[in-house]
């Protein structure tokens, strides 16, 4: 197995691991002490890696950092290379999410709060605003999640520039076919049970936790919401439940393996008012139908109890491995789908996002 990668980014800093040939993941020291690390990308598109950092340094503001030797030295834009444009009269808030263009090179995305979406040609470095989403008419009645009205996930096609989706909390998902330009609410089917008696339906308004795609169906989508969990075969055009056979369908993180069609992982909690693994284990399900059925996994976690939850960035699924960190500073990783486990990291901090790949 080639050598590997894993960046933790945590309430207090970014911490990186190596693995080689597929040996252990080694930590290395902290980066960016006591600041929080909201969202990291490895971008592997190019001759040398590329590692994002959406950093926040508190008192003096959210920011973008560029690393091409993997984390030795760090780089930042002269200006700020996230900002509204005067004319918004909104203030960058957080970085929550960076992903690489995977059909346009040097096309890095970023989401935001408050919930937007700004696009880089220089692979992540500046960023401009995209304005037919800041401009579309729900955005005014969009309404914040727990963690705030942030574009907490990008979901880009494969292969084509021009379709991608976007998840807002706690507004829903959204899908643009002409790379930008306009945009559709595509919550179609999803239940909102907080919603009055005979609107639990509505266009948009769900609050999604986190959206992933089918590595070989693009068309088809899995989406962890706040009650359910859901698949999508014509990319959002409608969904239908498959959580109904999962201990709890609530929870944050939801992935899909990288290169196994129809297989996904989730980790749930016991209830919105309960935000603790079902069980107090540490368990990931994993469906290999699409969501029809699941198996739970948990050797080589703690027996419990436990009490940490794992946010939505938090799971990764890579040709890596699978890995999950959780709110307690463990971080954990599995290099057969899941069925054992073996820790990487304890004692660190909060674990906010979570990113893994192969070099």
């Amino acid at each position: 197995m080639s050598d590997a990668v894993l960046a933790i980014g945590t309430r207090k800093g970014l911490f990186l691991a190596r693995s080689s040939g597929g040996g252990p993941f080694e930590i290395e020291p902290i980066q960016f002490s006591t600041v929080a690390v909201h969202s990291v990308a490895i971008d592997t598109r190019g001759a040398t890696p590329r590692l994002l950092a959406g950093i926040e340094y508190g008192h003096f503001g959210p920011s973008v950092m560029h690393s091409d030797d993997l984390g030795t030295t760090w780089g930042e834009a002269e200006q700020p290379p996230i900002a509204f444009p005067e004319k918004t009269e909104a203030t960058l808030a957080k970085v929550w999410q960076l992903a690489p263009s995977p059909s346009e090179p040097g096309v890095v995305w970023a989401g935001v709060e408050p919930a937007a979406l700004f696009r880089s040609e220089d692979g992540g470095v500046t960023f401009r605003l995209v304005e037919g989403l800041w401009e579309h008419p729900h955005r005014p009645q969009w309404q914040p999640g727990g963690g705030g009205l942030c574009l907490h996930t990008i979901v880009p096609h494969p292969t084509d520039p021009q379709v991608m989706g976007i998840a807002v909390s706690a507004a829903g998902f959204y899908r643009t076919t002409d790379g930008g330009l306009s945009w559709e609410a595509a919550n179609r089917d999803i239940r909102a049970p907080f919603f009055p008696e005979g609107q639990q339906y509505p266009e948009f308004g769900q609050c999604v936790h986190k959206v992933t795609m089918d590595p070989s169906r693009p068309e088809r989508l899995y989406l962890q919401h706040h009650f359910g969990v859901y698949r999508s075969d014509d990319f959002g055009g409608s969904w239908h439940d498959i959580g109904s056979a999962l201990p709890s369908d609530f929870g944050f993180p939801i992935a899909a393996h990288p290169s196994r069609s129809g297989t996904i992982f989730v980790l749930p909690l016991t209830a919105d008012m309960d935000r603790t693994p079902v069980d107090h284990r540490y368990r990931v399900f994993r469906s290999d139908d699409a969501g029809q059925t699941w198996q739970p996994f948990g050797s080589g976690l703690p027996e419990g109890p436990v009490h940490g939850s794992v946010l939505r960035d938090a799971m990764t699924a890579s040709e890596a491995g699978l890995f999950f960190g959780t709110r307690d500073g463990e971080v954990y990783c599995s290099r057969d789908d899941g069925e054992s486990w073996s820790l990487v990291a304890r004692h660190l901090p909060d674990v906010l996002t979570v990113r893994a790949a192969v070099l």
